[in-house]
């Protein structure tokens, strides 16, 4: 088996690319160890009649970044935890946060950074003319990935995946659609600290930054350690498929 590499800071909080490469036969990036196990899931959902495909993987930071500020000046749509819109003007400082942790994640702070995880759908099940929106109610009893909600819950464990926003937790609302490779991403999240994250956003050019900074300790709990648990089955399940970068 190759040897894993660990990540660096700036590989974990998204200022760096040097971890991930292009997917094949799509635009987006995946971490090197996880290109190939999902490939192997997606080869296994095609089986079964399931176009597996992604529609978000790596994100930098700087991205995430503008989601971020874009959502602190209203510029961008801000949604309750029930998916109603919310007036960031009518806000707290400390709600504006709140409000924007639900379903984005802070700069430096986001799994994408990791190219670990990535956003799924079932293209074959789309109705003629109809633009996913990744929603719950889309993979609910009676949504068009119904189907593919189920055959995740009983096969992506097969190449190491798992569902960190299965349910509600507190934290991040629940992303049916978002995917993990467990192995490699749990080394990601063992490195990144709260003092990693404090020093990116130090100067960073954050909307809120003194509100974020001041209950980081507290937002990396809820936000970036609270998670569901993967199956201990998905932490053995795949083996990283290209060499490592040397070190």
């Amino acid at each position: 088996m190759p040897q894993s590499t660990a990540f660096t800071p700036e590989e974990l909080t998204g200022r760096a690319a040097s971890h991930v490469a292009p997917l094949p036969g799509f635009a987006l990036q995946l971490h090197r160890e996880v290109a190939g196990p999902f490939l192997a899931l997606r080869a296994a959902a095609a089986r079964e009649g399931i176009d597996l495909l992604p529609v978000s993987g790596f994100r930098d930071f700087g991205r995430q970044l503008l989601i971020w500020n874009e959502k602190c000046r209203g510029e961008r749509p801000l949604l309750d935890r029930q998916g109603g819109p919310l007036d960031a003007a009518a806000l707290t400082p400390d709600g504006l946060v709140d409000a924007i942790l639900i379903w984005s994640a802070l700069p430096g702070a986001s799994r994408h950074h990791w190219g670990t995880d990535l956003d799924v759908i079932d293209a074959a099940a789309l109705p003629p003319g109809y633009r996913a929106q990744l929603t719950p109610g889309e993979f609910a009893p009676g949504g068009p990935f119904e189907r593919l909600d189920r055959w995740l819950t009983a096969h992506a464990a097969d190449q190491g995946f798992f569902r960190p926003y299965a349910r509600d937790r507190g934290g991040v609302q629940p992303e049916p659609w978002h995917l993990s490779h467990a192995p490699v991403a749990a080394r990601a999240l063992a490195a990144l600290s709260v003092d990693v994250l404090r020093e990116v956003l130090a100067g960073a050019g954050l909307e809120a930054q003194a509100q974020v900074l001041a209950r980081l300790p507290a937002l990396h709990a809820r936000y970036v350690e609270n998670i569901e648990p993967a199956p201990a089955v998905t932490l053995a399940a795949a083996t990283p498929t290209s060499p490592p970068r040397p070190s």
